[in-house]
């Protein structure tokens, strides 16, 4: 944090925990849970995954306060363009699944899913790639599931469908680094995402050569702001992507890619379309595959009706708690 850290009881005045239902499971769950919280520049949101500890959690806080209590970096583009967000689903339930985000010419398709083969992976992509023409854009995320023989093998299955790049085939920055060489011939580029996000020394996949592009997120990274400066001092292209928050956590990610000097590749913020229902109406769903920059409130039914049970509430208002004063003995 660089501003000061506001009293906890400033933000528990506005803080409500919602639970918004997903039309297909994504990332092992059926309902993504949230806190939002409303500062001096306006809602924000604070929602790292349940599994992760308090001393990862506490970054995303500081996203959250930095977004809601700080002025943000001025934007230099009005508008988003965004991909579709395929998870690891049956062939069959593609093209459902892309209906979902409007007129949106990329997408990217979740691959290496646990209990699911290649073979599943394959004719998952080749279903988007029917669906969306010659001249739709695939890019393919394995969440670092692959080992470097495994990734290479892989790549060489899908690279017939055009990928546009290949987001954390393996976990390491050295596999990176070695699959990056070894399918280079293949003009297949690689993204880091978790080795930007979870890793101690973001820069350390840019600097070992390993990454041709980087995914970055707002709330993992500690706000828009420092999201901002990694990119910047990589030197490497970037994609904003989203953590499946609400309309409001996208609203961050949106300010972040607003704000980027060069925005080369459509960006993975139009998530908020695999919800059926979302707290901010209408929601920041991809409309002609673009999201417009701006802030995003919430709508106060929704609130009401997406408010999570009583025992969910306090399992996330007791990690705010926490994760708070993590942030408090870090000043």
């Amino acid at each position: 944090m660089t501003e000061p850290v506001p009293p906890l009881s400033e933000l528990l005045a506005s803080a409500r925990v919602v639970a918004l239902p997903l039309a297909t499971r994504f990332r092992g769950v059926d309902v993504r849970e949230a806190v939002v919280f409303e500062g001096p520049e306006g809602w924000t949101e604070f929602s790292p995954f349940a599994e992760y500890g308090d001393e990862e959690a506490a970054t995303w806080l500081a996203a959250a306060i930095d977004f809601g209590w700080t002025p943000q970096p001025a934007p230099v583009r009005t508008e988003i363009p965004v991909n579709a967000t395929v998870p690891a689903v049956a062939a069959a339930s593609v093209p459902a699944v892309l209906a979902r985000f409007d007129g949106c010419r990329t997408a990217k398709v979740k691959v290496a899913e646990p209990g699911q083969t290649l073979a599943d992976d394959v004719a998952r992509v080749r279903a988007v790639r029917e669906a969306m023409g010659p001249e739709g854009r695939i890019r393919i995320d394995a969440n670092a599931a692959w080992n470097l023989d495994e990734a290479e093998h892989a790549i060489h299955a899908l690279a017939e469908f055009d990928l546009e790049y290949v987001e954390q085939p393996c976990a390491s920055i050295d596999e990176l680094a070695e699959l990056r060489r070894r399918v280079t011939y293949m003009g297949v580029p690689i993204a880091a995402d978790e080795s930007v996000r979870k890793a101690e020394d973001p820069l350390a996949v840019a600097r070992a050569g390993a990454a041709d592009l980087l995914v970055v997120k707002a709330q993992p990274l500690g706000g828009v702001r420092r999201a901002l400066a990694i990119v910047a001092e990589s030197g490497l292209p970037a994609v904003v992507s989203s953590a499946l928050d609400t309309s409001i956590g996208l609203a961050m990610g949106v300010t972040l890619a607003a704000a980027l000097p060069e925005l080369e590749f459509d960006c993975g913020l139009g998530t908020a379309s695999l919800f059926t229902a979302d707290i901010v109406n209408p929601p920041l769903t991809p409309r002609g595959g673009v999201l417009p920059v701006g802030r995003a409130t919430p709508d106060a039914g929704a609130l009401d009706s997406l408010a999570a049970a009583d025992d969910r509430r306090d399992w996330w208002l007791d990690r705010l708690a926490r994760c708070h004063a993590l942030l408090g003995a870090r000043e």
